[in-house]
């Protein structure tokens, strides 16, 4: 989300540049609020905050955190937009994605789908609905999170869209049912009539578009909403996971990992992608987490279909019967899960 109001106006050469200078706020010292969200509900009402006016539907005598842990991503509320009427065409149609571009991926009820980070990465969020399930496919790219929830919560469907803000340096979503602040690495809900109440996570998979469509042939992939308005394909965030320090992050750091490598995250035990590279496939209790070449790295270069490789990981519990099935996982950064797990240690060895 970072400058994402620039990003709106195709500004890459600008982020591109307050990327490689380094330009980053409050690198000495940890923000003090950055502590871990409880259940705990409080009122944030009286609070001096700006975001108490400009949010006059959301509850916020219901919080979970102080609001002195959000920060402005750039743009206001749905400066970002999501999509909300997907459409998509035959995935043996698709000729635009190469190869190695990252798709956020899912099969439900025998349907598959694939969403390409060069769309989510300029909308954040699609509102779909897939097997009959409504589902909301999100991504932060400043996390690099990728996260498939139910949207069918408390007896209703929830449509999802962007607060412009963020914490952790995470997307904040809010829900346009009760405009609920939620945090996207989590799907809990920190402020509004939901908070501390968690959104259903799905296992999906991050992979390149030519694993998808070996495994699914007979799929559909989503298109871009109006390609004429954005540059698609583009990454806005040029030289991003590469960089020593996190954008609009002010939290501590894991001592023992560069904060902007990659870890592989199964509830809160996290191993760094290098170590899952040398072990090509690794075995922990019914765990079988592997990793294959040929993914780029949508945060890389301007062009995301010439990002780096940074492969594949898949992450499957072995079943009694010796069944693989996927598991919910993350593959982000070093950062963020230590600034949601600061004490656990990223395993990198």
């Amino acid at each position: 989300m970072f400058l994402s109001c620039l990003c709106r106006q195709r500004s890459t050469v600008l982020i591109a540049i307050i990327i490689s200078t380094n330009i980053w706020i409050g690198l000495s010292a940890p923000h003090a609020a950055y502590a871990q969200s409880s259940d705990a509900i409080e009122d944030c009402s009286n609070s001096p905050s700006h975001h108490v006016t400009f949010w006059p539907k959301t509850d916020f005598s219901k919080c979970i955190i102080s609001l002195d842990e959000v920060r402005s991503g750039g743009p206001g509320k749905d400066g970002i937009p999501s999509i909300d009427s997907p459409r998509f065409i035959l995935s043996k149609d698709e000729d635009v994605l190469a190869s190695d571009e990252p798709v956020i991926s899912i099969e439900i009820n025998g349907e598959a789908r694939a969403w390409p980070l060069r769309i989510l990465t300029w909308h954040e969020i699609v509102n779909d609905t897939l097997g009959g399930v409504p589902i909301a496919v999100t991504y932060c790219p400043l996390c690099n999170a990728a996260i498939i929830f139910e949207r069918e919560f408390a007896g209703q469907f929830l449509n999802f869209g962007t607060t412009g803000n963020l914490r952790h340096s995470d997307l904040l979503m809010y829900d346009r049912q009760t405009e609920s602040w939620w945090q996207q690495y989590t799907g809990q809900a920190l402020i509004g009539s939901f908070a501390g109440q968690r959104l259903k996570m799905l296992p999906s998979r991050l992979e390149s578009w030519s694993q998808f469509l070996e495994r699914h042939p007979e799929s559909t992939v989503l298109q871009p909403p109006q390609p004429a308005l954005r540059a698609y394909g583009m990454n806005p965030y040029v030289g991003y996971d590469t960089s020593r320090f996190p954008f609009l992050f002010d939290g501590a750091v894991p001592a023992n990992i560069q904060p902007l490598e990659r870890v592989i995250v199964v509830e809160d035990s996290a191993w760094s992608l290098e170590f899952i590279k040398r072990q090509g496939v690794f075995h922990t209790g019914d765990l079988r987490i592997s990793w294959v070449a040929g993914q780029s790295s949508a945060l890389d270069t301007s062009q995301i279909q010439n990002g780096r490789d940074v492969g594949t990981v898949t992450v499957q519990r072995v079943t009694a019967d010796e069944t693989l099935v996927d598991v919910i996982h993350h593959v982000t950064f070093a950062f963020v899960f230590h600034a949601f797990n600061p004490d656990i240690a990223i395993i990198t060895l």
